[in-house]
């Protein structure tokens, strides 16, 4: 593995790195709607003489190149929807959809790990092992993660990596997380029920909004009282519906939240003292609760070795400097944490901030851009996790 004769073949897929990146900006689609997204990485894929597979999870693309070692798999992931944002940018490349843009990088990361396969196909490179593409479908909406290993995406994969633009750092700068990097989400709904009757009487019913209240104020204990001070935890209930007159007693009362947690565990222990709260406390008030749970996205939590091995590679193309160590987690939510679950992997952070060409713009945001010099960086950060990843397997 020759660092500097990687850098010097990826240099000369600058122009077509751009282009490629440019032409998905201006065309963006959302979640389950990539449909032009995964015919144009088809027709890379077919250029390249790339086998792969198209409409994983309806949209979604999984492509694979034969190595040396045929029974070592490493994957790579890219997510490749678009968000609901008019593009607000006065480029050549704006979006020509309305009310679509690529505000959060994905057409960056599709850009990269096409880069990646070009850089095998172009110069006839074996790789020392299989490689294989994960394009994955509304990462922003329903999660496409899931689904695509339900339909084989990490059949014999030995190890994962995936990367995220990040605006906060300039270009040329990685980012790592060891441990929990994202948390995971649960939708809390919670219905109280108590006994309608005039406002003037209370005696005569069961106020729910009272119970509500207190059942609102006892969720809050739960992360100062029964979770370890050293652990992470967010109970929010961010909508409240309930009664129907100013002078009536409510029979029901609706909450709707959400829970973010770091670790299983805690997330467990979270979720039990939420149902004891709901199912208790109205009680005493002579009301009931119901607590109803949907399932959101697990935590991203990464592997130690791959993360050195992610650390190890940015410090030898990049200098020590340059390697952002993050010491807290995103309370947010990525659904690469499903690759990543039970398959050793990391995830990672790829700089693409340059003031000075005016690229600062906050993701999910009308004016986002990048610094494409950063699609380089990318495509050199993957080979080289590629590399070092089999060579200490």
């Amino acid at each position: 593995m020759n660092i500097n004769a990687i850098k010097e073949k990826v240099e000369k897929e600058k122009e077509w790195l751009i282009n490629v990146r440019r032409d998905l900006h201006k065309h963006p689609e959302l979640g389950q709607e990539e449909f032009r997204t995964m015919e144009k990485i088809c027709e890379y894929l077919q250029k390249m003489g790339i086998s792969y597979k198209d409409k994983v999870f309806k949209t979604g693309v999984i492509a694979e190149i034969k190595g040396e070692d045929q029974g070592y798999t490493i994957a790579l992931r890219a997510d490749i929807d678009a968000l609901p944002i008019i593009d607000k940018k006065n480029t050549s490349y704006a979006s020509i959809n309305e009310g679509k843009c690529h505000a959060c990088g994905h057409d960056a990361h599709t850009t990269i790990a096409l880069g990646v396969a070009k850089y095998f196909s172009d110069n006839k490179i074996v790789p020392p092992c299989n490689i294989r593409f994960l394009f994955q479908p509304a990462e922003e909406t329903v999660g496409g993660a899931k689904p695509m290993i339900q339909e084989g995406a990490l059949e014999n994969v030995n190890c994962v990596f995936g990367l995220h633009v990040d605006e906060y750092l300039p270009t040329g700068h990685i980012g790592i997380k060891y441990g929990a990097m994202n948390a995971s989400s649960d939708t809390l709904k919670i219905n109280i029920y108590g006994k309608s009757c005039h406002g003037a009487y209370p005696s005569g019913g069961v106020d729910a909004i009272l119970a509500a209240s207190h059942v609102m104020v006892a969720l809050q204990s739960i992360v100062s009282r029964n979770i370890d001070a050293r652990e992470s935890g967010v109970v929010t209930i961010g909508t409240i519906h309930g009664g129907t007159q100013g002078n009536i007693i409510a029979d029901k009362v609706q909450l709707v939240g959400t829970l973010r947690t770091l670790n299983p565990e805690v997330r467990k222990t979270m979720l039990e003292k939420i149902e004891e709260i709901v199912t208790n406390v109205p009680k005493a008030f002579g009301g009931s609760g119901e607590f109803i749970r949907e399932e959101g996205y697990t935590a991203l939590i990464n592997h130690d070795k791959e993360v050195d091995i992610v650390k190890e590679n940015a410090v030898e193309l990049l200098g020590e400097d340059n390697i952002f160590e993050k010491k807290t987690a995103n309370m947010g939510v990525e659904d690469f944490a499903y690759f990543i679950e039970n398959t050793p992997g990391a995830f990672f952070t790829l700089g693409v901030k340059n003031k000075e060409k005016g690229i600062d713009a906050p993701a999910h945001n009308g004016l986002f851009d990048i610094d494409e010099d950063a699609l380089l960086v990318g495509v050199e950060m993957q080979l080289l996790n590629i590399y070092s990843a089999f060579n200490k397997k």
